[in-house]
């Protein structure tokens, strides 16, 4: 159960199983590998809802990587049948299928992860071609946007002396020039990384604080700073 994972909603959270990127900073690396066996079987998440209903606003699924699951369109079917809503979480690895959940009008809002400029994503997300994706996500939620589609935040995460904080503020231009309109910044944390970088340096905070008064001075309709 969740307050966070979609902004103003109640929710109840599902991580999915498996993603092709490995981001060094992620918290939840138990869920990267694709072969492991998921610990909640779905007609549990079925039952769930089915106790919470007028109760709860919607369903989140993250992961991992959500969209990663082949089931998902069938499960995201479930639950608009069940009465609540679908938000998605998704680092844009498979733009094509965000279109297609888009379009069968699946997904009612989507947080997009765009981690770094496109030259610098290989190192974030150790995988090639990595930037073309993720902005190519970015284009299919902004050309829906335009036809009525799901709403959306953007969200980058940062790491100091990392280029996730380099490029922090650049990202945020090209995100805004290129028409979205929510956004976030976001302080990497500890807990369940690997361990092998530091999330804390002397006066991060406050280059975080600063780094987000220019994002919020680039003009948002809802901008979040969200410390670690």
């Amino acid at each position: 159960m969740s307050t966070v994972d979609w902004p103003d909603h109640l929710t109840a959270t599902v991580f999915l199983q498996g993603c092709p990127w490995n981001c060094f900073y992620c918290h939840n690396r138990d869920l990267i590998p694709t072969r492991t066996p998921g610990q909640v079987a779905w007609e549990e998440v079925r039952a769930l809802l089915r106790r919470r209903r007028r109760l709860l606003d919607g369903v989140v699924l993250t992961g991992g990587e959500a969209l990663r699951q082949d089931a998902l369109a069938d499960a995201a079917r479930e639950v608009i049948d069940m009465g609540f809503q679908v938000g998605l979480h998704t680092a844009g690895p498979y733009p094509r299928r965000l279109r297609d959940m888009v379009e069968a009008g699946l997904v009612d809002w989507v947080g997009l992860d765009i981690k770094a400029l496109p030259e610098h994503y290989g190192q974030v997300v150790g995988r090639a071609n990595a930037a073309t994706k993720a902005w190519e996500s970015l284009e299919v939620l902004l050309e829906a946007a335009g036809r009525g589609g799901p709403d959306f935040e953007v969200r980058t995460t940062v790491v100091p002396g990392d280029v996730t904080a380099d490029d922090a503020v650049e990202v945020a231009r090209r995100v805004h020039a290129a028409g979205a309109r929510v956004y976030a910044l976001q302080q990497a944390r500890s807990e369940g990384t690997s361990g092998e970088f530091d999330v804390v340096a002397p006066g991060w905070d406050g280059m975080c604080e600063r780094m987000a008064e220019r994002i919020e001075a680039l003009g948002w309709d809802r901008f979040t700073y969200r410390p670690a």
